[in-house]
C-alpha cells in the first residue's frame, strides 16, 4: 500500500489533516523515509530513520495518532509540545486527535522540526551495544 493509498482510505474528514501532517513531517525532517507497515496492531505511516521507527501517523476508529520516538525518549520535548498542543490527548510517546483544529499543522511542523536533530538510529544503536557488553 502507498502513503497516498493510505491517506485516500481513511474517512473522508480525516484524508485533508492526514495529508498535510505527512507533507509536514516529510518537510522537516530530512532524515526520514516513510513507509506503511503495522504497528499495535493497525497498519499506519511509520517514519523511518534507517530502519529504526521515529514517528508514526495512525487513523484508528475514534481518533488519529502521531506517535513520536523523540518526545517519547525526552520529557523535556513531551512538556513543551503539551504546551504548543494544548487541545490534543497525550501519552507517553503518542498525541491523539480527532481533527485539524486538535492538531494545528504550524505546530506539528515545529515539533517535527525540533525533533528532526534526534537520532533515533543513533540511540538504539548505543543502547543495543550497551546492552550487549
Amino acid at each position: 500500500m502507498s502513503i497516498s493509498e493510505f491517506i485516500s482510505g481513511a474517512p473522508e474528514e480525516r484524508q485533508g489533516v492526514l495529508n498535510a501532517l505527512h507533507e509536514a513531517i516529510m518537510a522537516n525532517d530530512p532524515t526520514i523515509i516513510p513507509v506503511i507497515k503495522p504497528m499495535m496492531g493497525i497498519e499506519m505511516i511509520l517514519y523511518e530513520e534507517r530502519c529504526y521507527m521515529k514517528y508514526g501517523l495512525a487513523s484508528t476508529k475514534n481518533y488519529m495518532s502521531l506517535h513520536c520516538m523523540p518526545m517519547y525518549m525526552n520529557p523535556t520535548f513531551h512538556q513543551r509540545f503539551e504546551k504548543l498542543l494544548p487541545d490534543a490527548k497525550f501519552q507517553k510517546g503518542c498525541i491523539n486527535f480527532k481533527d485539524q483544529a486538535t492538531m494545528p499543522v504550524a505546530a506539528v511542523a515545529s515539533i517535527i522540526a525540533d525533533c528532526s536533530a534526534i537520532s533515533i538510529a543513533a540511540l538504539l544503536e548505543k543502547r543495543k551495544r550497551k546492552s550487549s557488553t
